[in-house]
């Protein structure tokens, strides 16, 4: 099994930056990818982005260009750098972790809201 804890959510202005990081613990050799997904209220949940252990990365198309996602191998860490917020970036971000077995670990979701 593996664990996993959201952190660096926060309030921000438009044009602002933000930069969660995601604590992976337990089995972490089983993880194939780290993704970050986030749900806005009366939406579906949509891809942000994905790093998997061949380093290969998924980027969803409204955040191309603004947001970075990277790990921290040494730390069981995965980081998503975000720039140039937009209002529509507000949402909950969740860490999700898809193991080589095939199942899911989710964190308990990080809020971000993109306001002046």
């Amino acid at each position: 099994q593996v664990q996993l804890v959201e952190s660096g959510g926060g309030l921000v202005q438009p044009g602002g930056s933000l930069r969660l990081t995601c604590a992976a613990s337990g089995s972490t050799a089983s993880i194939y990818a780290v993704t970050w997904y986030r749900q806005a209220p009366g939406k579906e949940r949509e891809l942000v982005a994905r790093f998997r252990i061949d380093r290969q990365i998924t980027y969803g198309d409204s955040v191309k260009g603004r947001f970075t996602i990277s790990r921290n191998n040494a730390y069981n860490r995965y980081y998503l750098q975000m720039n140039s917020l937009k209002p529509e970036d507000t949402a909950v971000y969740y860490c999700n972790a898809r193991l080589k077995s095939g199942s899911d670990s989710w964190g308990q979701g990080a809020q971000v809201t993109v306001s002046s």
